[in-house]
C-alpha cells in the first residue's frame, strides 16, 4: 500500500472513532422541573404540618380556657352557696372530657401521618400529657361543685370561707400555667412550680385548722369533712398546674425535669 493510501486509511479511522465516542447532549429540562415540583410539594407539606401544630396549640389553649372557667365557677358556687352555678359546673364536665378525646385523636393522627421529630415531636408528646392534666383539673372542679351542692343549705357552710384564699391561689397558678404555655415562657413556668410548694403549705395549715374545729365541736364533722375534700381537690389542682409547666419546659428546653428538686429544675431550665 502506498504511503498516501495508508495516511488516508488512518485519517478515516480517526474520524470513525470520533463519531463513536462523541458525547451526545442530554436534555435536563424534565429532571429540573421534577426537582422543582418536588421542592414545592415539600414546602407545601411543611406549611400544612406547621398549620396543624399551630391548630393543636390553640386547641389546648381552648381546653385550658374552659377548665379555668369551670374552676372559677366551682369556687364561686362553693363560697357563695350558689346551687344553680354549682349544678352548671357539675353538668358541664362532659365538655372538657370531649375536648380531651378530640385533641388526643388529633395528636395520634399527627404522629402517624407526619412522624414528627425533635421539637415537633416534643410538642405533640407534651400536648398529650398536658390535656390529661387539664382533664384532671376539670374533674376536681366538678368534685368541688358536687360538694357545693351537698352543703349549699348547711348553716355551718361558713367554714368554706377558709379555703377561699387557697382557691384564689390555685386559680392563679392554673392561669399562669396556661399563660406560660401560650407564650412558651419558661420563666413563668418556673414561677408556677415554685408556687406549688406554697399551696401545699397552705393546704396543710387548713387541714390543721379543720381538725381543731372537729375536736371542739363534733357537730361540725360532716361539713368539715366536705371542706377537707374540697381543700384536697384544690391542692391536687395545684399539682396539675405544676405538671403543665414541667411539660412546657420539656417542650421548650428538651429537659425532663419531673421528680427533681427545685434547684435542679432551675439549673436544667437555664442550661437548655
Amino acid at each position: 500500500m502506498l504511503k498516501c493510501e495508508q495516511e488516508c486509511v488512518s485519517f478515516l479511522g480517526s474520524v470513525q472513532l470520533v463519531r463513536i465516542f462523541k458525547v451526545q447532549p442530554i436534555d435536563l429540562t424534565d429532571e429540573l422541573n421534577s426537582m422543582e415540583e418536588s421542592k414545592e410539594t415539600q414546602n407545601h407539606i411543611s406549611q400544612r404540618f406547621n398549620a396543624e401544630l399551630r391548630a393543636l396549640h390553640h386547641q389546648v389553649l381552648g381546653m385550658g380556657g374552659l377548665v379555668e372557667e369551670q374552676l372559677s365557677n366551682a369556687i364561686v358556687a362553693l363560697t357563695n352557696q350558689d346551687e344553680q352555678l354549682a349544678r352548671r359546673v357539675y353538668t358541664s364536665d362532659y365538655k372538657v372530657n370531649a375536648l380531651e378525646v378530640l385533641i388526643d385523636d388529633e395528636c395520634t393522627r399527627i404522629l402517624v401521618r407526619r412522624q414528627p421529630t425533635a421539637s415537633d415531636l416534643r410538642l405533640v408528646m407534651s400536648v398529650i400529657k398536658i390535656i390529661n392534666d387539664l382533664e384532671r383539673i376539670g374533674d376536681e372542679s366538678e368534685r368541688i361543685a358536687r360538694m357545693a351542692l351537698q352543703v349549699h343549705s348547711d348553716p355551718k357552710a361558713r367554714f368554706f370561707s377558709l379555703i377561699q384564699h387557697l382557691g384564689g391561689h390555685v386559680q392563679q397558678m392554673v392561669h399562669d400555667a396556661l399563660d406560660s404555655f401560650a407564650r412558651l415562657d419558661v420563666d413563668t413556668a418556673l414561677q408556677v412550680i415554685r408556687e406549688d410548694r406554697k399551696v401545699n403549705d397552705e393546704y396543710e395549715s387548713i387541714v390543721r385548722q379543720l381538725i381543731t374545729y372537729m375536736m371542739e365541736d363534733s357537730r361540725t364533722i360532716p361539713t368539715v369533712i366536705n371542706i377537707l375534700w374540697v381543700a384536697r381537690s384544690l391542692e391536687r389542682i395545684g399539682d396539675h398546674a405544676r405538671n403543665v409547666c414541667e411539660y412546657l419546659i420539656y417542650y421548650v428546653k428538651g429537659q425532663d425535669i419531673r421528680h427533681t428538686s427545685m434547684q435542679n429544675i432551675e439549673e436544667q431550665a437555664k442550661s437548655g
